[in-house]
């Protein structure tokens, strides 16, 4: 059987865990890339229990250095071989402000995590997927993608970008056999941070189970080419829409 390998990009805890555990229950060898080892533990022992015969490995880079991703990228196909899924699931902070609070720093900063970063990614896996006519690279976003903010704009900025980055990949290299989607999370995740965020407030049945969610990104990746989906929403049953 090919080896398959997936790359994923911000496997932290909680979604980048439970894509690693998805991905590697299906047959990939796990390529897993976050800034601290500390934070890609939890990834890689997931991968590991759903796949202890396949040889993951936790590589160490930061997204905003789009230098450092694309040679440590360099290095995983090397090492491993071609990258057949590529998964960039980074996201910048939360913390409102207005938007003449912004530095120019803050703006740089964020496009460099949200849309330079991804583009590093995606440059480093394009070239061997129009090779082969196929392949998967799949953007973890967030519905301020679709929608401007008062509040939180640096989000919104960098979303926005990614989303911009996504649909031009898509619409230049889905021709070729490569299959882009822009996956928006327009929910909470259950994870520690966000029940520990919102204390006694916190409904499971408002949030979204992060291996549901890998779910659908797995179920993404397998679709037909007759029938792919670009962009995709996903939010629990219970969630208000806000836009």
């Amino acid at each position: 059987m090919k080896n398959k390998i997936c790359a994923i990009i911000g496997a932290g805890q909680g979604l980048g865990q439970a894509l690693a555990r998805r991905f590697a229950k299906g047959g990939y060898t796990l390529a897993l890339i976050t800034r601290s080892e500390e934070g890609g533990s939890a990834a890689l022992i997931a991968a590991q229990e759903a796949a202890p015969e396949l040889a993951h490995e936790y590589y160490q880079a930061d997204a905003t250095k789009p230098k450092e991703l694309e040679d440590t990228l360099k290095k995983i196909i090397l090492n491993k071989g071609d990258i057949t899924t590529l998964i960039y699931n980074v996201r910048g902070g939360y913390a409102p402000n207005d938007p003449l609070d912004m530095s120019y720093n803050d703006v740089e900063s964020i496009l460099n995590l949200e849309v330079v970063g991804a583009f590093a990614a995606a440059k480093s896996v394009l070239p061997d997927m129009l090779t082969k006519s196929s392949g998967n690279i799949i953007f973890s976003s967030a519905t301020a993608a679709f929608r401007g903010s008062g509040t939180n704009p640096l989000y919104a900025i960098g979303k926005f970008g990614l989303r911009g980055l996504s649909q031009s990949l898509a619409k230049a290299y889905g021709k070729n056999g490569v299959h882009v989607t822009h996956v928006r999370l327009d929910c909470e995740l259950d994870v520690p941070d966000v029940r520990q965020w919102m204390g006694d407030e916190f409904e499971i049945d408002k949030t979204s189970n992060v291996d549901d969610v890998a779910e659908t990104y797995w179920w993404t990746h397998e679709q037909p080419k007759s029938a792919w989906s670009n962009e995709i929403e996903i939010r629990p049953y219970s969630e208000n829409w806000t836009y």
